[in-house]
């Protein structure tokens, strides 16, 4: 689950990287989610839930062009390093 602070004045700008991110990586083989949400309480924070068939398919698709570009390209968007905490959901 990475969550994503923009810098003031970015947060256009970052949420439509996010977004082709999203498309991009809902190909990936092994996706079963991949959806950005806005956090309702503070306007620059955006938060990814996704969900791979294995952890082999989340590996892959970690080294995938659209994810190293978007790494890459959204550092100076960004007010702090993105942080990203697994989750598992509690059967």
């Amino acid at each position: 689950m990475p969550v994503f602070t923009a810098k003031a004045g970015h947060e256009a700008t970052l949420q439509e990287a996010l977004l082709g991110l999203q498309s991009a990586s809902r190909k990936d083989a092994g996706c079963l989610e991949y959806t950005v949400f806005s956090d309702d309480q503070r306007a620059d924070t955006y938060v990814l839930i996704e969900g791979w068939a294995s952890h082999q398919d989340l590996k892959a698709h970690n080294e995938e062009d659209h994810v190293k570009d978007f790494v890459d390209g959204v550092q100076s968007l960004l007010a702090v390093p993105f942080s990203v905490s697994p989750i598992t959901p509690l059967v």
